[in-house]
């Protein structure tokens, strides 16, 4: 092993396809259990060693060396080997403070919140300092370690203006966690997630629906990435320029990129031309739906309703939103379920194709839409619906060929 990630638990992680978008050395996901670690370092079979959760802090009596930041911490997730001596780093706190800063947020003289007590949470602590923060406090179930409980957060400082997560409160598989309840901090300019599997969580989420800046955390983990490459390598700088590309490549093959919009408006037909396009897998949410109920949807409205077609809809739009990388092509009606609009997000970017009322065609196998004057009532009633779920809105009175290009551009994939 040359170049690796050490962590209990590494089936979420994204770090082999960011450092292989960076550069092209070998990099190898390596879990390993708590009575292990200590072998493996002193084994020092390496060359450069990321390390991720539960063992930033475990390793530091191992090293032979630690560099100012990371004492400072009290945190090491970036280990290299020279000539059998071992130094520790913390790149996570540079790669914290570019997704912060990529994001707007100004905590000069703020107040911040940090949710959690581990090594990333050290960081947090670290970078909302250097960030000029007025004051910073970690938040705990319990008051170790000069924490404050989570009431003590609900009743003394519901004034926070920040929120950095670094629990894993809310990361896949457990997604429909939350880790706080963020609506009771009435003054929040931004929210900050250390997860990034998934790439929206419920804390972003819910950030994001009350207009307040929200980040997860993949833009994090790409920076860090790129300055442990400067450690691996002996580099004398860092080439900040690859955090935006690691970050744009490995987002290309982890977010969902879904389709809403009214029948009849082109999502099908662009979603095949993105899939030819991009090679992701495309998924047609009412084909997904008759496989299961083994007939037309026009013949189970009839026979079964259109609620229990909605209940069918949620469970199969769930499973599809589960990971990222494809093309999600929705029904016209998926978006009026708000718990559709939140699976749809975690790991997908949503794009409404808004195609004129004028250019839409009433389907005589479509139950809510078989003539126009049904058309023209659907369009009226869900128009602002698409608008509001949507991240992205674009023109889809276009060719074939000028939609799929807009909807490409929209996902930051128009070089493609």
């Amino acid at each position: 092993m040359e170049y690796g990630l050490i962590g209990e638990k590494l089936g979420h992680s994204f770090s082999k396809q960011i450092h292989g978008s960076i550069d092209d050395y070998d990099y190898i996901l390596k879990e390993i259990p708590k009575d292990e670690v200590a072998a493996f370092m002193e084994k020092r079979d390496f060359k450069g060693i990321n390390v991720t959760i539960p063992y930033k802090e475990t390793v530091i009596p191992m090293l032979d060396e630690i560099d100012e930041t990371a004492a400072e911490i009290g945190a090491v997730n970036t280990v290299v080997n020279r000539n059998g001596k071992l130094k520790g780093f913390n790149t996570d706190a540079e790669g914290m403070k570019a997704m912060l800063l990529r994001e707007g947020m100004d905590f000069k003289d703020k107040k911040v919140l940090i949710l959690g007590t581990g090594g990333t949470s050290k960081t947090a602590l670290y970078v909302s300092k250097k960030l000029g923060a007025k004051q910073v406090f970690r938040v705990s179930r319990s008051e170790k370690d000069g924490c404050i409980t989570y009431d003590e957060a609900y009743s003394a400082h519901s004034d926070a203006n920040f929120i950095i997560n670094t629990t894993p409160v809310g990361m896949y598989p457990e997604t429909s966690k939350c880790p706080v309840e963020s609506e009771r901090f009435k003054n929040l300019s931004g929210v900050a997630d250390a997860i990034f599997h998934p790439l929206r969580s419920n804390l972003i989420l819910e950030a994001e629906a009350r207009g307040i800046k929200a980040c997860g955390g993949l833009y994090m983990l790409a920076g860090q990435a790129v300055y442990a490459r400067t450690h691996f390598l002996g580099l004398k700088e860092t080439d900040t320029k690859l955090i935006q590309k690691a970050y744009r490549e490995v987002l290309k093959g982890v977010r969902n990129i879904v389709l809403i919009g009214m029948p009849s408006c082109g999502k099908s037909t662009v979603g095949k031309e993105i899939m030819r396009a991009t090679g992701l897998p495309l998924f047609d949410t009412d084909s997904e739906i008759v496989k299961r109920i083994g007939c037309s949807i026009s013949d189970f409205f009839k026979e079964k309703g259109e609620k229990e077609f909605r209940r069918i809809e949620r469970e199969v739009i769930a499973e599809l939103s589960k990971n990222g990388g494809k093309i999600i092509s929705t029904g016209g009606g998926a978006v009026l379920d708000p718990m559709n609009v939140r699976e749809l997000k975690r790991d997908g970017i949503i794009i409404f194709i808004d195609r004129s009322i004028d250019r839409l065609t009433p389907t005589a196998d479509r139950p809510l839409l078989q003539n126009r004057e049904m058309l023209e009532k659907l369009f009226k009633d869900r128009y602002g619906i698409y608008k509001a779920a949507a991240d992205v809105t674009i023109d889809g009175n276009g060719s074939i060929t000028e939609n799929t290009k807009r909807v490409l551009a929209a996902a930051d994939l128009e070089n493609i």
